[in-house]
């Protein structure tokens, strides 16, 4: 996809899985949402961890529920995917 520029924002969203994960092996929705807004993401990236359904989660569940937020806007090549 010709035209596309990353944003400065880059793999912010990989951050927050790493540190939401880094001590434990299930978190729910709103320790996302809340760890998100005090990193102070932009309102896109905000948007894409209010998305997931409330509950609660393995990495590798959330991963896969911010992937499928973040391809259904085509945002992939601007903001990155998660593992």
């Amino acid at each position: 996809m010709a035209g596309v520029k990353r944003s400065p924002h880059y793999g912010e969203l990989q951050v927050i899985v790493d540190k939401l994960f880094r001590d434990k092996k299930a978190a729910n929705s709103l320790e996302a949402l809340v760890l998100a807004e005090s990193y102070d993401l932009p309102e896109d990236l905000i948007e894409v961890v209010e998305l997931v359904p409330p509950g609660t989660y393995t990495r590798q569940r959330f991963c896969d529920q911010l992937n499928s937020i973040i391809n259904g806007h085509a945002w992939g090549l601007v903001y990155g995917t998660v593992e």
